[in-house]
């Protein structure tokens, strides 16, 4: 079974009838031709997840169907557009409310139209104990729903706050769990089998589908990944590097931590492998007194990565207060905003940001993220224009909360249509979104508790397809 993004004119036609007539607008194909038949139909809940069932069925003659679900008999909820890959389909049913009897039905379509199933009930079980609850405010937010991890869970929430999905990991999602553009869930656990500091992928279904990691046995870090559409992924890794520090009064055999970026492919051939030894120098004075004196330097603390349009990468470098831009081709480093070592001035700003999160790309030319040191009024999301040729860049536009939220560590940031963008706050225990003029158009309210990366996703059986990051 795969889910369509999209139906035909006709189809689109057909499911417009069936949604306004009911079971018994199904349509009687011209003379001689034979409409689908449905059978077997079967629907249980998911025993692992309140908010999501199962229905299955025998399908013939059906090139698409969808599922009508509802409580008791009504059928106001609809599944995408399925396509039938074999004679049985097996569909989720996503987004439901917890401890209630619903009722399903099969509608399978042909060019001779429209064939319902019977009816088949299912009734979905209690929350976990330990699931958090959430409630939200505003006027005008974006179309869709919310991903962030929280406790033990990956979490989904809709706009009124209410969790409309969720996946349990057996000691937390590793504080990261975001929506990837290949359609799934992305977390990396502290520990995955045998296997430390793995990256799961998770479909909508509640399926791990795969592991992936670094290669040349660097161990990912949980801040960022890239899962793209054709199976490659892109990760930040750790490696660690024996210098000789000593001329700037550290160790003459000191270890050193830096963030590598590999982009592999879907079979793990490594496509891509970047590693800021041989591009940033080791200055230990731009560092923290922490970050410089522990056991092993935390040099770049790598945090973010995005892929701009022209197919370049972004790397955010949090113990630097630096930005970086490279050349995917090359390795070469394009630019650097913010920093000691910066390559861009700012018009305006100085220092432009420090210890900033959720670093993306909103255009070639255009940068957005989190500045968690802001200033008296907290921290804030800026975005800032580029102009490489002038080696300038130039503060667009300041999102802020009017509660002065800080997040000394921690939050992240993501540029929607409309203009809107969205803030979490890292340990600032907030999560909003703004419209293009800075207004709060949605919060989320609760115990809202640390909040890494925040995502808007537009659907949950396709989370992350075609969603900005």
């Amino acid at each position: 079974m795969t889910i369509a993004r999209r139906g035909s004119t006709a189809l689109r036609g057909l499911i417009a009838a069936v949604a306004l007539n009911g079971c018994s607008d199904a349509a009687v194909g011209p003379r001689g031709c034979v409409l689908p038949v449905v059978t077997r139909v079967s629907a249980i809940a998911d025993p692992t997840n309140a908010l999501r069932a199962f229905v299955t069925a025998n399908v013939h003659g059906s090139d698409s169907l969808i599922v009508r679900f509802g409580v008791a008999d009504a059928t106001d909820g609809v599944t995408p557009v399925l396509t039938a890959d074999a004679d049985t389909i097996f569909a989720p049913i996503l987004g439901l409310e917890p401890a209630r009897t619903y009722s399903a039905r099969v509608i399978a379509y042909s060019g001779c139209g429209a064939a319902p199933s019977d009816a088949v009930t299912f009734t979905t079980s209690a929350l976990p104990a330990d699931l958090p609850s959430y409630t939200a405010s505003g006027s005008d937010p974006a179309p869709g729903f919310v991903v962030f991890a929280a406790g033990r869970y990956g979490l989904v929430v809709n706009n009124a706050g209410r969790v409309v999905w969720y996946h349990q990991f057996d000691n937390g999602p590793g504080l990261n769990f975001q929506a990837q553009p290949d359609g799934r869930y992305a977390a990396r656990p502290s520990t995955t089998g045998n296997v430390p500091g793995a990256f799961l992928e998770i479909d909508p279904g509640g399926r791990v589908v795969r592991t992936v990691g670094c290669a040349r046995e660097l161990q990912p870090r949980m801040h960022d990944m890239i899962a793209q559409p054709d199976g490659s992924y892109w990760l930040l890794c750790d490696e660690v590097r024996t210098l000789d520090l000593s001329a700037q009064g550290g160790s003459a055999t000191a270890r050193v931590l830096g963030t590598d970026v590999q982009h592999r492919s879907a079979a793990g051939d490594v496509l891509f492998d970047w590693s800021p030894f041989g591009h940033i120098e080791v200055m230990l004075d731009v560092l923290d007194p922490v970050d410089r004196d522990a056991a092993i330097v935390n040099w770049t603390h790598g945090n973010s990565i995005d892929i701009d349009p022209e197919g370049n990468l972004l790397v955010s470098f949090r113990n630097l207060n630096e930005v970086a831009k490279v050349d995917t081709r090359t390795g070469a480093v394009l630019w650097r905003l913010g920093g000691t070592s910066k390559q861009l001035s700012v018009e305006g700003e100085t220092p432009p940001f420090a210890h900033q999160h959720g670093v993306r790309a909103v255009g070639v030319d255009d940068v957005q993220l989190l500045d968690n040191l802001g200033d008296a009024t907290g921290s804030r999301a800026e975005r800032y224009h580029i102009d490489a040729s002038r080696r300038v860049a130039r503060l667009t536009g300041t999102f802020r909360s009017a509660a002065r939220l800080v997040a000394q560590i921690g939050g992240s940031t993501q540029a929607l249509s409309g203009g809107h963008t969205l803030v979490s706050y890292g340990n600032g225990a907030g999560v909003e979104e703004y419209d293009s003029t800075g207004a709060t158009v949605w919060r989320l309210t609760g115990q809202t508790g640390y909040v890494f990366r925040a995502q808007r996703i537009r659907s949950l059986y396709a989370p992350g397809v075609a969603d900005a990051r």
